[in-house]
């Protein structure tokens, strides 16, 4: 029988250069080969990048898939992404060239483990400390303790949920408010519900965990920053959309609130003449709520089952369009 030419897999914007260790991708041999890439591309490059692979596995949103870009690879056949929600794919236009788009577990609560490191980080200028100490300076400025503070959190479903397990664990009063939250469900959440003005006016601490759309996009802006206490900080670990970035610079600069701790931006990797860069009493960190260990090896075990099931003629975890 002739040999059957393998499938080419395109692993992307694996930038720790985990992907190959955290999986068994030998086991698609001989069916497909699998390439890595550690590293972000965008434009005409991405396009003769993906160009040769019939197969590409995303990271998350790191690497958009618009339908510009789907239609521009005719090789393309099946793509795996990290987690079951990408906002990034065109999910519409894989489908309406026959392109099933599979999805993974997401794992573990990295990402609200993330969120409340960062609250602590703020509350005790543990950055700009550690900056201060090694230039020389000792104890620039006075932390405060997060006991007894409140903690305002933006969505309460899974990860708000884990959000305000933590809050509650370090003694915070802890309230919620969404847009379809009800008091039962901010309680059964550990929460209490209040309204969104509310949480803005008595939040010490504003941590976001809502899903970005068209009704969350700049739920936080210019009014909403206004009402914050000026001693308050702004987490999101969410999507940077949420935040209205123009804005929470103009609060930043302005000394109108104390802080804000930011993991997601909206170019990503962040350039380096990012605004967001130049504002004061900041805390940015490189998408790393989801980045964890034992994430990565649900994201990479799973596309490997994905794309294994996919060569058998049974795909599985496919989302709809």
């Amino acid at each position: 029988m002739p040999a059957v030419t393998p499938v080419r897999v395109a692993v992307l914007d694996d930038f720790q250069d985990v992907a190959h260790s955290l999986a068994d991708w030998s086991s698609l041999e001989p069916r497909a080969t699998t390439t890595f890439f550690d590293d972000n591309v965008t434009g005409d490059a991405l396009l003769a990048r993906l160009l040769p692979f019939d197969v590409i596995m995303l990271i998350r949103e790191r690497t958009k898939l618009p339908a510009s870009l789907v239609a521009g690879l005719p090789n393309l056949k099946l793509v795996v992404t990290a987690g079951m929600r990408n906002l990034g794919i065109d999910v519409a236009a894989c489908a309406a060239r026959g392109i099933p788009v599979c999805g993974t577990d997401t794992g573990s609560s990295s990402t609200a483990e993330l969120a409340f490191g960062m609250l602590l980080a703020l509350s005790r200028n543990i950055v700009l400390e550690d900056r201060a100490l090694r230039e020389g300076r000792w104890q620039t400025r006075m932390g405060y303790a997060v006991k007894g503070l409140t903690l305002g959190i933006l969505g309460l479903g899974r990860l708000g949920a884990q959000m305000a397990g933590y809050g509650r664990a370090f003694g915070m009063d802890v309230i919620a408010w969404s847009q379809n939250l009800t008091p039962t469900d901010a309680t059964a959440g550990g929460a209490a519900f209040v309204e969104k003005d509310e949480l803005f006016r008595r939040a010490d601490f504003i941590s976001l965990h809502v899903v970005l759309s068209e009704r969350t996009r700049n739920i936080v802006g210019a009014a909403e920053l206004a009402r914050m206490k000026p001693s308050a900080c702004l987490i999101n670990t969410s999507r940077a959309g949420l935040v209205d970035e123009a804005a929470l610079i103009a609060a930043l600069t302005d000394g109108r609130i104390a802080g804000a701790a930011l993991d997601v931006f909206d170019v990503e990797p962040l350039p380096r003449d990012a605004p967001i860069l130049s504002a004061p009493n900041t805390l940015l960190t490189p998408h790393l709520g989801y980045a964890s260990r034992d994430s990565y090896r649900t994201y990479f075990s799973q596309a490997v089952e994905d794309i294994a099931a996919w060569l058998d003629g049974k795909p599985i975890r496919v989302l709809s369009a």
